[in-house]
């Protein structure tokens, strides 16, 4: 199973702009769809975006459409979610996970990053 790490979160103004980080250890990270979540306190985890391993095809919730991007660098078994155009309504705990199938459905990942936070102010 792979050890997934992100960083990056923060508190910025809305408007502005994060890039996040996830890196994976333990195991061939290249074999895995990669996804990022978020959520808020009292509420479930939701899908934000994924991208598989094979071609590179990407998936995103409509709210963050044209607003933020996800990308890999297997070379460095790390993920990425750069959020543009940030919105109060995206401030969360942002989760990366990795699955050996495409899905957006948080129970079919078992592998979790531990999350960070971002804050977006009005």
């Amino acid at each position: 199973q792979l050890q997934l790490v992100e960083s990056g979160g923060g508190l910025v103004q809305a408007g502005g702009s994060l890039r996040l980080s996830c890196a994976a250890s333990g195991g061939f990270f290249s074999r895995y769809v990669g996804a990022w979540f978020r959520q808020v306190q009292g509420k479930e985890r939701e899908f934000v975006a994924g991208i598989g391993w094979k071609v590179g095809k990407t998936y995103y919730v409509d709210f963050v459409k044209g607003r933020f991007t996800i990308s890999r660098d297997n070379d460095k078994n790390t993920l990425f979610l750069q959020m543009n155009g940030l919105k109060p309504e995206d401030t969360a705990v942002y989760y990366c996970a990795a699955s050996p199938e495409a899905g957006i459905g948080a129970e079919q990942y078992a592998n979790w990053g531990q999350g960070t936070q971002v804050t977006v102010s009005s």
